[in-house]
């Protein structure tokens, strides 16, 4: 019985380990074009910006939140941490079907561990 219950708990112990590296409270540094300019459109269509966030730091990026500026904007958060030296792509997606403007400029606010802990995306568009 003492041996299943040892078995247990070393299986248990193995499945709650954290396998991404990353440690509470450890900072890094990142790069990223902070504006995606979508030049004209046609109303209605759909802007597909691209963010590539490099990690320059030395501790794994880990970006904890994606957050778009209003309900016409979607975007993906990505699920891993991302190496030092590595990439990622956050894409975001703007509905331009309700816009009203002759050009917009929305926003994605990324949360992250670097200095600041905050980084704005713009994404800008000529409506026709």
């Amino acid at each position: 019985m003492k041996k299943l219950l040892f078995i247990a708990v070393v299986i248990l112990g193995a499945a709650c380990t954290d396998n991404k590296g990353v440690k509470v409270g450890e900072m890094t540094t990142m790069e990223v074009n902070e504006e995606f300019d979508a030049g004209v459109v046609v109303k209605g269509e759909v802007i597909k910006a691209k963010f590539v966030v490099k990690n320059t730091g030395d501790a794994p990026l880990v970006i904890s939140e994606v957050r778009p500026s209003c309900s016409c904007t979607v975007a993906e958060k990505p699920s891993d941490p991302v190496k030092p030296g590595a990439s990622t792509t956050i894409v975001a997606k703007v509905e331009t079907a309700n816009v009203s403007s002759k050009s917009i400029t929305k926003s994605v606010t990324l949360v992250t561990n670097t200095e600041g802990s905050t980084k704005v995306l713009l994404i800008k568009a000529k409506i026709k």
